[in-house]
């Protein structure tokens, strides 16, 4: 018998066309062009007042930590408690900690409070470090309209007696302009720039007696 004419053959052979015929147009398919994320960064703006003195200090902001959860570009929001969630379009520009360390750096420098003011790593000997912690930074939705809302823990060591001199955890929230992921953006800028204030202010008030003499810093 023929494999032409066997029916064996004919099914097999009909079953190859069709598979064929199916993958040639799986191959012509094209998959979806994933869009790129938006980006959106953290800008205080002219977050500090001036200070009513300065302290022959020179201070080191250290590389800023994040506690878990917030230790991503992902931008977090929240529904219900001990829940975080992300938005998928949504990005930081960067880790929000990294953001952090320059905004800080430079509301100090701003202040006019401090003979100067480093950015860590740096080979600079400083009097004061100041270590910082964003326990949170995130958009409420849990209520409406939604909120930003901003955590930072800030410690100041003496860097040449190696003790810690004063610790506080700052929060602030804002209402957010609109409920989708800009609004959080620009909720927590406007959040951000009251607290970096109030950590200028700690960081001024708690090295009242930590002043040395001008001839003797390095």
């Amino acid at each position: 018998m023929s494999t032409m004419t066997n029916p064996y053959f004919a099914h097999r052979t009909w079953r190859m066309v069709v598979m064929a015929i199916l993958l040639g147009g799986c191959t012509g398919l094209s998959p979806k062009p994933v869009p790129d994320p938006n980006l959106h960064v953290l800008a205080a703006g002219q977050a500090a007042k001036p200070a009513p003195a300065m302290r022959t200090l020179v201070l080191e902001v250290s590389v800023p930590r994040a506690s878990p959860g917030f230790d991503t570009p992902r931008m977090v929001y929240v529904q219900r408690p001990y829940e975080l969630d992300h938005f998928a379009n949504n990005r930081w520009a960067d880790a929000p900690a990294r953001m952090l360390g320059p905004l800080l750096t430079q509301a100090l420098e701003q202040s006019g409070g401090f003979r100067t003011v480093v950015q860590a790593p740096t080979a600079v000997p400083a009097d004061v470090r100041v270590n910082t912690e964003l326990i949170r930074l995130q958009q409420n939705f849990s209520i409406r309209p939604s909120r930003a809302e901003v955590a930072l823990r800030v410690q100041l060591v003496d860097a040449r007696a190696r003790r810690v001199l004063a610790t506080r955890v700052f929060e602030e929230t804002e209402t957010a302009p609109s409920d989708d992921a800009y609004g959080g953006v620009a909720g927590a800028n406007a959040a951000l720039a009251r607290v970096l204030v109030q950590v200028v202010d700690f960081c001024f008030a708690e090295t009242a007696n930590r002043s040395v003499p001008a001839n003797s810093a390095p």
